[in-house]
């Protein structure tokens, strides 16, 4: 038996509180399986449907406040998943983590606001299934954002 704990464990361990799972913008879904993976659409910094940041980072937003909507975004992934899963302990590998940030046109600190969702990821899953990312400055995101995350977790079938 594994002396690691789950992700439920963690979350727990953590005092992570999950938000309600998010509810499209638009004409889409949240989630869709191919296979063992799970595509998770574009997240943003919401709970319910209210909006918990707007604005640039390096304009109205600090890097800071990007890395707290990072972190949100990404709390709003992993309900989605549950939701779709019944528990993110069915989740055996994080594949792939985008971060996509409205930004000021001289913003440099891409990595610093990316790492909120990195760093939430390892707390809920271990350093063991840090993933893939890739990280990018925008000129808008959907509503006025400054941070959609986007995710493909593994799982099992």
């Amino acid at each position: 038996m594994s002396t690691q704990a789950s992700a439920e464990q963690r979350l727990r361990e953590f005092d992570i509180a999950l938000p309600p799972p998010p509810t499209p913008f638009g004409a889409y879904v949240e989630t869709v399986k191919i296979g063992n993976l799970l595509f998770l659409s574009g997240m943003l910094p919401v709970v319910g449907r209210d909006p918990r940041y707007v604005g640039r980072v390096g304009g109205a937003l600090s890097a800071e406040d990007g890395r707290k909507a990072a972190e949100i975004a990404c709390l709003s992934a992993l309900s989605a998943a549950k939701a779709y899963l019944g528990s993110l302990d069915k989740i055996t590998g994080v594949a792939k983590l985008g971060v996509y940030i409205a930004t000021e046109g001289d913003f440099r600190d891409h990595p610093k606001v990316a790492d909120g969702a990195s760093e939430l990821l390892v707390k809920v899953f271990g350093a063991g299934m840090l993933s893939a990312r890739i990280v990018l400055g925008v000129a808008s995101l959907p509503l006025g954002m400054p941070v959609e995350v986007e995710l493909v977790f593994e799982i099992s079938t």
